[in-house]
């Protein structure tokens, strides 16, 4: 028995959902999300809740049942009050900046690295230092906060790079004489 799929998901004022032919769209102040449901999983709204409900109990839908209840949560929660990700930028002469809908990363390199926005998503720099990636759906603001920290990783000698905000990186021993 799946306990996340059980959990009913609670829509807030101004969150409006719709189903219509295995396609759910999730409505609210900061936008909408649209996403086609996997076979074998159905959902019903009584009130403001919305159940995930399986047709059977075989193993592939038992694993949907908890997996799409998950995803609904996260288009509710992104819709009412969005997601972000906070990044911080450290090495001598490491900076960031935006310009447009691209931003334009200074990390070591002969070039400077250029990260196009992809839909959806947008960052604000703080100080050349300190960046945070916002949108509504979790799973680009994510993909682009990791693409972003691929650009140059933390070095585990020095501790150069980018990084998540709050990430700890263990630095390793340099040569000893």
């Amino acid at each position: 028995m799946s306990r996340v799929g059980n959990k009913p998901v609670t829509l807030p004022v101004g969150v409006g959902v719709a189903v219509i032919d295995g396609v759910v769209s999730v409505k609210g102040a900061k936008g909408e999300l649209v996403r086609r449901l996997p076979t074998g999983v159905s959902l019903d709204l009584v009130e403001r809740e919305l159940f995930v409900r399986r047709a059977d109990d075989s193993a592939p839908n038992r694993a949907k049942h908890g997996l799409v209840r998950a995803l609904l949560s996260n288009m509710v929660v992104g819709v009412s009050a969005g997601f972000e990700k906070k990044l911080e930028i450290q090495g001598i002469g490491y900076k960031a900046e935006v310009k447009g809908s691209v931003l334009n990363l200074n990390l070591g390199y002969s070039h400077p690295v250029e990260f196009p926005f992809p839909t959806g998503v947008s960052v604000k720099v703080d100080g050349g230092t300190k960046l945070t990636v916002l949108g509504i759906d979790r799973e680009a603001v994510g993909q682009a906060a990791a693409e972003i920290r691929a650009f140059r990783s933390p070095d585990s000698y020095k501790g150069k790079g980018v990084r998540y905000v709050g990430e700890r990186v263990r630095l390793k021993a340099g040569k000893s004489q």
